[in-house]
């Protein structure tokens, strides 16, 4: 029986972590559509009309990737020109959650 409910246990705290993580790509997906696309494309290769103009850096290219986490973090939330940053506009959580997005769409 005590087995049984340490299995239960482990199952549900799974269930919640693996939910979470879904929640957080949702919400970097959405924050994407709603703040990157217009430039970065709903791609993130940067071929909109306004990426163009600005050449934007392909978010899925191996220099993008190859920055860290910390970097893309510090990107979004400062800002580098001509995009401008986020930082008191989004949470640390919401900047995290397009991180994660962004690393999804690496080449």
């Amino acid at each position: 029986m005590k087995t049984a409910i340490k299995l239960l246990l482990i199952i549900l705290v799974f269930a919640t972590v693996v939910s979470t993580w879904s929640a957080a790509e949702d919400m970097g997906a959405d924050l994407y559509k709603t703040k990157c696309a217009y430039c970065h494309g709903a791609d993130g290769k940067g071929d909109t009309a306004a990426g163009k103009k600005m050449r934007v850096k392909d978010l899925g290219s191996a220099e993008v990737q190859a920055k860290s986490d910390a970097d893309l973090n510090a990107i979004i939330s400062s800002g580098k020109a001509p995009m401008p940053g986020y930082k008191g506009k989004l949470s640390a959580a919401q900047i995290a959650s397009l991180v994660k997005y962004i690393r999804t769409l690496k080449k």
